[in-house]
Formats: C-alpha cells, sequence, structure tokens
C-alpha cells in the first residue's frame, strides 16, 4: 500500500489535508441526501440554510457562507436551475436579490428532518467527546485567516529560510556528495579532489580550516564550501557547490558571505580561490563579492588542479564587478 503523502508532508498541507477531509464528509452527505430523495448537493446546504426566511444579494450570501463569490454565484445559478431560489431585480436596480422558492423551503424542510440531524450523530460519533474542542480550533483558525491570510503569515514569519550549519561528521557525505556532484557533471574528480573530499576532516579541519554548510527550510543541507588552510595566514576558499535543488534561492551567495566572514575572522591573507572559466556563473559570482583575477596566485597555487585557468584573490574594498568571463 502507498504511503499518505498528505500525512507525511506536514503542516504546510493542511489545507490540502482539509479540503480532502470536506471531500470525504461530504461524499457521505451526499448519499444521504439523494437516499432523502432530494436534489441539491451538500455544498448547497449553507446556501439553503443562508436564505431561510430571508432575501439576499449574492455580496451578502458570500459574506454569509464566508466563500468565494464565483463559488457562491455557480451555487446560486445550480439552485436556480433546481427550482429551488429565485433571483430577482431588487429595490437598486444594479443588484439582484436571492430567496427561495416554495419547492426551496420544502427542501431545506425535509434536509433538516432527515439528512442534518444523519450528519450531526455522525460527526459526533466520529470525535468521541472530542467535537465541541475541535469546533472552537476550527473557529480559531477561520478567525486568524479573516484577518491575515497563509502567504502574510509566511512574510512574517520569523523562522529563516536559510541557515548555516558548522562541520560535523554526520555531514562528511553531503560535503561530499555536493561537492562531487558538480565536479562531475562539469569535469573529473582529480586525485586532490578525492583526498579533500574522502578525508574532510584530517586534510581541513585538523590542519586549521573551515568547512561551512546551508542548510534551506523544508530541503536540508543543499550547499557546502571550506577554508583551506594554505600557509601561516593563507585560505584557499574551496569546495564549494549548491545543489541542483536549492538553485534560485540564492543559497550559494548565503554561504559565500558567511565563508568570507568567516575568513575575515581568522585574518585570511590571502584569501584566494582556484576555478575554472567554464564555471562563468560562479566566477561571476566570486567577482560581485570582491574577488579578482590574479597572476600571483595563479603561479603561487595554480598548478595544484589541472582544470585551474582562474585563480582570484579577495579585496574586502574591491568595487562591484560589472562585466563576466
Amino acid at each position: 500500500m502507498a504511503n499518505d503523502v498528505l500525512r507525511e508532508l506536514g503542516p504546510a498541507y493542511l489545507g490540502s489535508r482539509l479540503k480532502r477531509l470536506g471531500e470525504r464528509m461530504q461524499a457521505g452527505a451526499a448519499r444521504l441526501t439523494m437516499d432523502a430523495g432530494l436534489p441539491m448537493q451538500p455544498s448547497h446546504m449553507p446556501l439553503l440554510s443562508a436564505l431561510d426566511g430571508q432575501a439576499l444579494t449574492v455580496g451578502e450570501l458570500v459574506q454569509a457562507v464566508g466563500t468565494s463569490q464565483p463559488g457562491v454565484t455557480r451555487g446560486v445559478r445550480q439552485l436556480v436551475e433546481m427550482g429551488l431560489v429565485q433571483s430577482q431585480q431588487g429595490v437598486d436596480q444594479r443588484k439582484r436579490s436571492v430567496s427561495l422558492t416554495p419547492a426551496g423551503v420544502t427542501a431545506l424542510a425535509r434536509a433538516r428532518l432527515h439528512v442534518i440531524p444523519a450528519v450531526e450523530d455522525a460527526v459526533h460519533a466520529l470525535m468521541d467527546g472530542r467535537l465541541d474542542a475541535f469546533m472552537e480550533q476550527i473557529s480559531q483558525l477561520e478567525n486568524l485567516l479573516s484577518t491575515a491570510p497563509i502567504d502574510v503569515l509566511a512574510a512574517r514569519s520569523s523562522r529563516e529560510v536559510l541557515t548555516i550549519r558548522e562541520y560535523d561528521d554526520t555531514l562528511a557525505g553531503d560535503f561530499r556528495d555536493i561537492n562531487a556532484e558538480w565536479i562531475n557533471d562539469m569535469f573529473r574528480l582529480e586525485a586532490i579532489d578525492n583526498e579533500v573530499l574522502n578525508h574532510p576532516r584530517e586534510r581541513i579541519i585538523d590542519t586549521g580550516g573551515v568547512i561551512l554548510f546551508v542548510e534551506a527550510r523544508g530541503l536540508g543541507i543543499v550547499g557546502a564550501c571550506a577554508l583551506l588552510q594554505s600557509g601561516p595566514s593563507a585560505y584557499e576558499l574551496t569546495k564549494m557547490g549548491v545543489r541542483e535543488r536549492a538553485r534560485g534561492l540564492k543559497a550559494g551567495e548565503f554561504l559565500l558571505a558567511e565563508i568570507i566572514r568567516r575568513a575575515m575572522a581568522l585574518h585570511a591573507d590571502p584569501l584566494y580561490l582556484l576555478t575554472n572559466k567554464r564555471c562563468a556563473a560562479a566566477v561571476h559570482l566570486y567577482e560581485k563579492f570582491g574577488f579578482r583575477h590574479d597572476k600571483e596566485i595563479m603561479a603561487r597555487y595554480g598548478a595544484e588542479y589541472e582544470r585551474c585557468d582562474v585563480a582570484m584573490r579577495y579585496f574586502p574594498n574591491a568595487p562591484k564587478a560589472t562585466k563576466r568571463l
């Protein structure tokens, strides 16, 4: 049997889960309605109940039942076709009022006698004494959403979408996989790559370096970057990669800004990197953050990688670059 995806996905899918719950409950109520010989659907019942003893405009019906105007308009049209409601020109010629027909009054009375009590009894049985508390929670949720919809509440959330994680040995696999993914996609893993990626603690952490990760809420670890100490104060910014699934989140910029901040705290001089012209987007990002092409860095460190044809050095006060390779 397949897993229940909506249950597993959590609170972000609450709306879909409530919709599914409503569909299941309305399916049973529809069978009860049909057994009672009534022509309407459960979705029509709020409209009929709102019109009991009064005429309302479509706008007033929208306010009364709390659903969208297109949905109310469609429901009214269906009830008119069934002969259960009528739409007439109101006192204000620009508006039409909707009211129950005699057939609608009879249908509503029969529903209250044969359908609604049966549904209520079934719901009480399902909730087993917890219905009042559940209904109160539903009311609170409705009240909150009436003043601040989900998108507004999400914008107010204090939780960050991206966070920085420090290296620990449980993340060694992520460090290797993230970097092997982009290196194999564009080049090939060299011996020095394998040595660093297979032994990150020994080759980077234990020799005075730093490895940082960026974690995206809902996606997990999506990026990694390292500072490899290559001299008394020299640090190479290396092994920076972001998973394909996180493209567009600016995770690379977020991670690069933090790794540079960490390098400055270590008084890195020089802070440099080695890359390739084929990594044009990455080179542009490095330029944006203050890295500049440097012949001295190329002469001193460039031979470490066969693929290296770009060497860059970080200048904290460098003006923002406008050209791309």
